[in-house]
């Protein structure tokens, strides 16, 4: 199976699952909030899906997460 997301977003998103707010992921991966918001958005568009929530449901059911 290819990946779907990038390096980066998958970075993101593994920050997300673990609670971490917009900031403390734009702290913990060196990166300002907004691409934090950029990385999150764009996941969401490829995966046709509307919410930080439903990204990561969809993530967790393609494989892509691990909780």
């Amino acid at each position: 199976m290819s990946k779907i997301l990038t390096k980066r977003e998958q970075e993101v998103f593994e920050l997300l699952i673990q609670n971490k707010t917009t900031e403390e992921i734009a702290n913990s991966l060196y990166i300002s909030e907004k691409t934090v918001r950029n990385h999150i958005s764009n996941a969401m568009q490829k995966l046709g899906v509307k919410g930080r929530a439903s990204a990561v449901i969809e993530l967790l059911k393609l494989g892509e997460l691990t909780l």
